[in-house]
């Protein structure tokens, strides 16, 4: 978000940091999942709520009979606090709400110590979901039904990861807002990383990394950029030895393929 609605999103937030810490996280998360895609699913509702002609009393009076009584207290306040501030588009609101969604299910999943396996269960269903071209078709095939799809996701992860992690990947299958699955879980690993304020290293290498290069390697990247590192690895055989590390838009790259396809630039230019 840019402008008007990044500033907006830091009041929401400020928010939702003060009516949170008692509330049951995981609930939470669904209700502000199911908040944006009400008003993705009503235009008009959604228009209505991000007029900014409108009084915010007159919205915020809105969504309390819409919502009271059928949400949480906390639910209700973050969402009354949303309609109120101003937004640069009106997708924008639904943004923020499913946003801080997938906050409160980052907070539960550090509560019960299981960022980290979120952290790595997102990138591996990731991964898991790109080499299986039946899976992507079934997943992202608007006429497949919700409930089927919901059921093929209870059959591959249910029991196999963190709640937080069903919770999210089921959040992006059924409610996709115009994003593929695979842009949807970086944005949602993004997310969760930023609980802890790390940042996401995505690392391609022909073997797998010993627990000693890892720890080496977060140690360098944590020195290098003044901040934590969160290792996502990925064991590809075409990097031809050595690694590349992609953070963001950088991307350090010591493979064997990174060098040839170099020299052929150079050759090229």
């Amino acid at each position: 978000m840019r402008g008007l609605s990044r500033a907006s999103l830091a009041e929401v937030e400020e928010r939702f940091n003060a009516v949170a810490g008692s509330a049951d996280l995981g609930s939470l998360a669904d209700e502000l999942f199911a908040v944006a895609d009400l008003f993705d699913r009503e235009h008009g509702l959604r228009r209505y709520m991000s007029d900014p002609a409108r009084p915010a009393s007159q919205k915020a009076q809105a969504v309390r009979v819409l919502l009271e009584g059928k949400v949480s207290g906390a639910a209700l306040e973050t969402v009354t606090q949303a309609v109120s501030v101003r937004w640069s588009g009106s997708g924008d609101l639904a943004d923020a709400l499913e946003r801080l969604g997938v906050v409160a299910a980052s907070a539960e999943a550090e509560a019960q110590s299981k960022l980290d396996d979120v952290e790595d269960e997102l990138f591996r269903f990731g991964r898991i979901v790109a080499s299986n071209l039946e899976l992507q078709r079934v997943l992202a095939d608007p006429a497949v039904a919700g409930q089927a799809k919901q059921e093929l996701l209870g059959s591959l992860l249910d029991g196999k990861v963190a709640p937080t992690t069903l919770r999210l990947v089921r959040q992006l299958v059924l409610h996709p807002r115009g994003r593929s699955l695979d842009r949807g879980l970086d944005e949602f690993g993004s997310l969760v990383a930023a609980q802890r304020q790390r940042l996401v290293a995505v690392v391609r290498s022909a073997v797998e990394l010993s627990e000693e290069q890892r720890r080496r390697l977060a140690t360098w990247l944590r020195t290098s950029y003044g901040r934590d590192v969160h290792l996502n690895v990925e064991v590809d055989p075409r990097v031809l030895g050595g690694f590349s590390v992609r953070i963001g838009d950088d991307l350090i790259d010591t493979t064997i393929a990174g060098r040839i396809e170099e020299v052929r630039r150079r050759l090229a230019g």
